[in-house]
């Protein structure tokens, strides 16, 4: 779904933008969306993240997976339980 995004540009950048859709034949929009996707992959070589080190890394945790395991199940074992008030 698209969004709305409102912003104060300077207006040199906003010429710049309108003559780059202008020489490419596409929208504005296009101009924009594809700026910050080639700027977005600039960096990210840049800074070589690595996504999967940073999305994941549950083998970084100090516990066993055992424990991480029990304690879940136990968790779970006492939200069944009924009520007591």
């Amino acid at each position: 779904m698209d969004k709305i995004l409102s912003v104060r540009v300077n207006e040199s950048v906003i010429r710049r933008i309108g003559s780059l859709a202008r020489r490419l034949r596409t929208s504005k929009r296009r101009v924009i969306e594809n700026a910050v996707k080639s700027y977005a992959a600039r960096i990210e070589r840049e800074q070589k993240s690595d996504v999967f080190e940073k999305t994941s890394g549950a083998w970084h945790r100090k516990e066993l997976a055992r424990r991480s395991i029990e304690e879940a199940r136990a968790a779970f074992r006492r939200s069944m339980e009924p009520r007591r008030s």
